[in-house]
């Protein structure tokens, strides 16, 4: 079995109670709001992606800032609860696959997607981004850097959520590296934010967002 597929049977395994848990998640967060915000003007006049959208919660909060969200997310149980959602388009794919047309859309959000999918396919997936995005269009993607058990550059595997059997294995990132790796794949810094968590409404991690640009 592929860590692929462990990715897609654990969130589908999970995706109802990840929906009432995390689902409503950017009340608390403004300034994830105001980034997806940003996003939302940098996208304007075209299809924005939301590629690991989740329950859609991202893809709603673009929407009511007058974007034209697509979500794509891995786990077909969470594509059916994000369109349930918010009526938004939503569809089943990998990102390193992206069924998108070339230069199709005018940004794209990411955030905590890539941290399931080790350097080789993370590079993949950011020359899909590069590949699907327009240019000139912008790319927000966010991922955790670390927490007191596990330093930038390391993982950790999870094999019970919620009291569901899951196979996961979460990335801490370092930023200077994806900053590199985004451009290989053609897509500029244009903002690094970094922040600390809130441990009362989410995993207790350090947090990077990332804004880059094609060229």
């Amino acid at each position: 079995m592929t860590e692929t597929t462990d990715t897609r049977r654990s969130y589908d395994q999970v995706a109802g109670r990840y929906a009432a848990e995390i689902g409503d998640e950017l009340t608390g967060k403004p300034l994830d709001r105001a980034l997806l915000a940003a996003l939302a003007e940098f996208g304007a006049g075209g299809p924005v992606l939301d590629v690991g959208c989740g329950p859609g919660q991202a893809a709603a909060e673009l929407a009511g800032r007058g974007a034209r969200p697509v979500g794509v997310d891995l786990s077909p149980a969470m594509c059916a609860l994000a369109h349930r959602a918010t009526a938004l388009p939503c569809c089943a794919a990998d990102m390193t696959a992206l069924p998108v047309r070339s230069a199709a859309v005018t940004a794209i959000v990411c955030l905590y997607a890539v941290i399931h999918l080790d350097p080789p396919r993370r590079a993949a997936a950011y020359a899909e981004f590069a590949r699907v995005l327009r240019p000139g269009g912008s790319a927000l993607i966010a991922f955790h850097t670390g927490d007191e058990q596990t330093p930038p550059g390391q993982a950790r595997t999870l094999t019970d959520w919620w009291g569901h059997p899951v196979a996961l294995t979460f990335r801490f990132l370092d930023p200077a590296a994806e900053v590199a790796a985004l451009a290989r794949a053609g897509l500029a810094l244009t903002a690094r934010l970094d922040r600390r968590p809130d441990p009362a409404r989410e995993h207790a991690s350090e947090r990077c967002y990332l804004l880059v640009r094609r060229a």
